[in-house]
């Protein structure tokens, strides 16, 4: 589903994967729907377990920088193709299947308030300006990221996914104390 997208694969695409049978995955997936959100469930918590990795000891401007290239260094790979596994989802379902974008809104909801406590964390440690607001810089930061996987997506080049991420981080960079 992350590679040809959700409305694109089939049943018979996952059982092939899977290397499951058809009355194998109906046990465990009454139907499609379930299926799709078991996925959104299971790639939403693979994102955020690797955010989290990033972002909740973040403190300083280079640990912005370090959670940037790890993004973009991890999207060359595939040279951009494919987009944000949240954001590819997000964009197919949210005017499909409420209980799945209710999921991928959370998800990125708690993806930008980590941002947003490492930008507090900067703020309350006299890294980051009294007057920079935390939340609103963490959804700066956040469209611009999924901006930038989109255009790289379209592309199949990271330099748009760069190039965002960067501009955001130059406003960020525009409010540091020293």
């Amino acid at each position: 589903m992350y590679v040809k997208g959700v409305n694109a694969t089939t049943l018979d695409d996952v059982r092939a994967a899977s290397n499951t049978s058809k009355s194998q995955l109906y046990n465990h997936f009454p139907d499609r729907e379930e299926l799709v959100r078991a996925v959104v469930a299971a790639r939403a918590a693979q994102v955020l377990e690797r955010e989290r990795g990033y972002l909740q000891r973040l403190k300083s401007f280079r640990g912005l920088v370090r959670w940037r290239d790890a993004l973009v260094q991890r999207n060359a790979l595939q040279n951009g193709a494919y987009g944000c596994g949240l954001g590819s989802m997000a964009s197919e379902l949210a005017d499909q299947d409420d209980q799945a974008r209710a999921t991928l809104a959370e998800s990125f909801m708690e993806w930008e308030g980590l941002l947003a406590a490492g930008l507090r964390r900067m703020r309350e440690s006299g890294t980051l300006r009294p007057d920079a607001d935390p939340a609103k810089l963490a959804t700066g930061l956040m469209a611009a990221l999924q901006g930038g996987y989109l255009l790289a997506e379209t592309a199949h080049d990271i330099k748009p996914m760069e190039i965002a991420l960067d501009m955001a981080l130059d406003h960020v960079k525009s409010l540091l104390t020293a």
